[in-house]
């Protein structure tokens, strides 16, 4: 297995549903608004997360279980967006969709930003 295939969610939730979530970023990315689309993603990721944290047996460090957990833990938001960018670009390089984008003002940017404070703030409720 060579350092790509370690960053697919792929291997964490099987190829039915890693398929559905590929058809679902196709449809959904290109016109979708990058905060609703941080939020979908950062849903998938949580979802990978859980079932990682049920395998029985450690993730192999450098493997997207592995980088899911540590960013779970970690709560930097620097370090999160390096354990997560790896997974995110893989994800939606297979979905054959860009992650890159431009604002009503001309200003590029990238949505692993946003996908990763969604998955750091995943848990947390301003209002209480």
């Amino acid at each position: 297995m060579d350092d790509r295939d370690d960053q697919s969610l792929e291997s964490i939730v099987g190829k039915t549903c890693y398929a559905v979530w590929l058809d679902m970023l196709r449809q959904l990315v290109p016109d979708g608004r990058t905060h609703r689309i941080g939020t979908l993603i950062a849903g998938m990721l949580q979802y990978a997360n859980e079932i990682a944290l049920e395998q029985t047996t450690e993730p192999e460090e450098g493997s997207a279980a592995w980088s899911l957990t540590e960013a779970e833990e970690n709560g930097d938001p620097d370090s999160v967006l390096s354990l997560l960018s790896p997974i995110i670009e893989r994800l939606y390089d297979d979905a054959g969709v860009s992650y890159k984008r431009t604002s009503a003002k001309g200003a590029r940017y990238t949505m692993i930003d946003s996908i990763a404070e969604e998955f750091l703030n995943w848990s947390n409720m301003p209002w209480e």
